[in-house]
């Protein structure tokens, strides 16, 4: 015969104590987690979407995220989802959250490449990069520019690229080419900054490597004018006469009355407001 379990009073203090605090854990674990009430359950495609754009208009991005998470989980075919496919590539973009973007923007492209919008989706693409560092001087600070990576602003042009060449006619084409002609400007300018350290440190095949790199990359923008005076300097004090009058040669045959021959390299202002 089995015997009968002994009558919880008949415990110990300390075990009944112990008990009781287990039985209250459980029963509070359990009443903690009620299932969440979800207000959009049962909304239909477009008013997600509607949701979502009215969010955006009032600047509320994670609400705007939510809504188009939710609108792409629940309906992820039709013009509804595609659409919200490349609303959260601008939403995310919005929020600070500029990989998310461009993984969504990149997202679209794959998915849709023949979509009339896929021209949005690579000048947004352009725009995120672009505005990552602003074309390399939209956030300035005291940090030498030396150590500012361009990578941001190589994507952003590529982006900008493939629209004008994909999509001449697109609307955003000619906003893309102003902001292309300034990433030029731009990375040309990086080169010669960095060519311009290596002179004032004494590193004359360095400065000479990069002055030559933003000549032959970047022939038009307006600081292959340094970057030449560049070559012919340091090409002088290496004792590399045929390529310094080379150089020099193309320097006064481009820019004549360059401020370069009565000013040398320094300069009274920073590079960047020269712009």
């Amino acid at each position: 015969m089995m015997r009968s379990l002994p009558a919880f009073q008949s415990f110990p203090a300390y075990l009944r104590t112990l008990l009781a605090v287990f039985a209250i854990a459980i029963f509070a674990g359990c009443s903690s987690n009620p299932t969440e009430h979800d207000e959009t359950a049962g909304w239909s495609a477009g008013r997600l979407y509607a949701a979502a754009k009215e969010a955006q208009g009032e600047g509320s991005w994670e609400t705007a995220t939510k809504m188009l998470e939710k609108l792409e989980a629940r309906y992820p075919y039709g013009r509804f989802a595609q659409q919200a496919q490349l609303e959260l590539a601008y939403v995310y973009w919005k929020s600070n959250e500029p990989g998310s973007a461009l993984a969504a923007a990149d997202r679209f492209i794959k998915l849709h490449p023949n979509h009339p919008a896929v021209d949005y989706a690579y000048y947004l693409k352009g725009l995120v990069n672009f505005n990552e560092d602003l074309g390399l001087v939209g956030h300035l600070s005291n940090q030498d520019l030396t150590e500012r990576d361009p990578k941001a602003a190589r994507e952003a042009f590529d982006s900008f690229k493939e629209l004008v060449t994909r999509f001449p006619n697109s609307k955003y084409a000619a906003d893309s080419i102003k902001r292309m002609n300034y990433l030029v400007n731009a990375l040309a300018s990086l080169e010669v900054h960095v060519a311009r350290y290596y002179m004032k440190r004494g590193a004359y095949i360095a400065a000479a490597n990069r002055a030559q790199v933003a000549v032959e990359t970047y022939p038009q923008a307006p600081a292959i004018e340094e970057a030449m005076f560049i070559l012919v300097a340091a090409y002088d004090k290496l004792g590399m006469n045929d390529l310094r009058d080379d150089a020099e040669r193309v320097m006064k045959k481009n820019f004549p009355n360059s401020r370069y021959y009565t000013e040398g390299l320094e300069r009274k202002v920073p590079w960047w407001k020269l712009w």
